[in-house]
Order: structure tokens, then sequence, then C-alpha cells
């Protein structure tokens, strides 16, 4: 552990986590810290999005510790996101505050387009994976058809909407893991959650639900990123040597979309 607290708190790790993460605990209180997150997490827990902020400190190091409320609570299943109407809720919050977004530019948050993020995918990608012909046909449809969604349109969107982010405690839902926060398109989260969760069946009556007309236009940017995320993830199993998984995934990305 490269940085201090105050003595009276005991820090411990979070299993599982990169290190970034901790418990923190002092006499019968806990908050759970974390290890320069995004400097956003204040407005994100006044907005009731994520979980109350508790306290910001500088170490020494210069590193930024965050703590926030310790939740008792469970991590959403799979099957439910694409069932609860609160994490519509949510995500519809998010993506509709200007507040935010406000906020997010004026602390250097960065805009990403679909271009920059398929240029820096492609960028990471190794040789075993440029070389499976099935993914490669994927990753050239996501190169003939960039969405063409205007830039004056982006918000604030989460980066990374999988169903460990999001936490259910006594009733009220949260989204955590700010890492990834960004001002983009959001059919970004929408493509990740809807790609991963919804059947292709259900995405119109959901989008419904969201506000948002389900047009041709709609549709495709949002297919666009669902795709896009299905190559992340593929990525991200390959990176950490989780070879079962990352065929898990190719073959939940065939079932959903062909190709």
């Amino acid at each position: 552990m490269a940085f201090q607290l105050d003595k009276e708190w005991r820090l411990q790790p979070i299993k599982g986590a990169t290190g970034q993460t901790f418990m923190g605990i002092r006499a019968t209180e806990r908050v759970f810290i974390k290890r320069n997150t995004s400097p956003l997490l204040a407005a994100l827990s006044k907005e009731g999005i994520a979980p109350k902020l508790v306290w910001t400190k500088r170490t020494v190091t210069g590193d930024i510790l965050t703590a926030q409320e310790w939740l008792d609570g469970q991590v959403l299943k799979a099957q439910e996101i694409g069932q609860r109407n609160d994490v519509v809720d949510v995500l519809y919050h998010l993506h509709h505050s200007h507040m935010l977004k406000s906020m997010l530019e004026k602390i250097g948050g960065q805009i990403q387009t679909p271009a920059m993020m398929l240029q820096a995918y492609g960028e990471r990608l190794p040789k075993e994976l440029q070389n499976n012909s099935y993914l490669a046909r994927v990753y050239h449809y996501l190169q003939e058809n960039i969405p063409n969604y205007s830039i004056h349109n982006y918000m604030v969107v989460h980066g990374d909407v999988n169903h460990r982010n999001w936490i259910v405690s006594n009733n009220y839902l949260y989204l955590v893991d700010w890492d990834s926060v960004m001002i983009a398109d959001p059919a970004l989260d929408l493509g990740m959650l809807l790609g991963h969760y919804v059947p292709r069946a259900s995405w119109n009556k959901w989008l419904l639900s969201y506000g948002m007309r389900p047009s041709e236009e709609a549709l495709t940017r949002i297919k666009w990123y669902a795709l896009f995320n299905f190559l992340q993830e593929i990525l991200r199993h390959y990176q950490s040597g989780e070879k079962r998984e990352m065929n898990a995934e190719i073959l939940k990305l065939k079932r959903a979309f062909g190709y």
C-alpha cells in the first residue's frame, strides 16, 4: 500500500479489485475508499446517482482518496438489468444532466467520438485477435459505419455499465466505478447495456421507456456501440489471460448479431 491515512483508520483491500479500492474502518464506521477516481464523483453523489461522498483527502504522495458511504447491498444480476425501471431512470438522469456535463467539461473531462474509440482499440489489438477472421469482419463493419451523431448532443456517459457496477441498497439503485466517465454519445452506454442484457426484440420497448424514439438512425448507433463493446470485452479477457471467458464472449456476440 503506497499511501497512509490517519492512524485511526484501518484499510482493508477489496478482493478482486486492482489495488485502488479499500474498505476503510474506524471504530464502528466503515467507508468505501478509492484512489484517484473521477473528480466528478462529488456531483454524482449529490445527484443521487452514485453513493454518498463522505470525504476527500490528498495524501503526501499526491494521490486523491475519496471515501463514500459503505453500502450493504447486492450487485445486480445480469438478468435483472433489462427488467428494472430504475436502471432506465438512472441512465436517463445521467444522460440528460446539463449540470453534470458542464462540471465535467470544467474539470477537463475528455470528449470521445466513436472514431477515436475505434482507433484506440485498433492500436491495442494483438496479432492473435487481428488474425481472427470473424472479429476482423465485425471490426471492418465498425470502420465502415462510424455513427455520424452531432458532438453538440454528447452528454456525460458512464462508459462501463456492466451489471457489476450496479448496486442495490435499501431498495435504491446506484451506479458505481466512474473511472471510465466521459463526454460522449449516450448511445455508448445504451449499446453496452442493450447488447449484453436485453434481447434484440425488446430494444424498442426498452428505448421507449428510456424516452428515445427507436428510429432506424438511433438503433443503428446503438448497434454500433453494442458491437464495439463486445470487441472491447473480448480484448479485455484476452489481455487478462481469460481464454474461456473470451470465447464465451465471442459466442455471445455471434448469437446476438451474427456476422
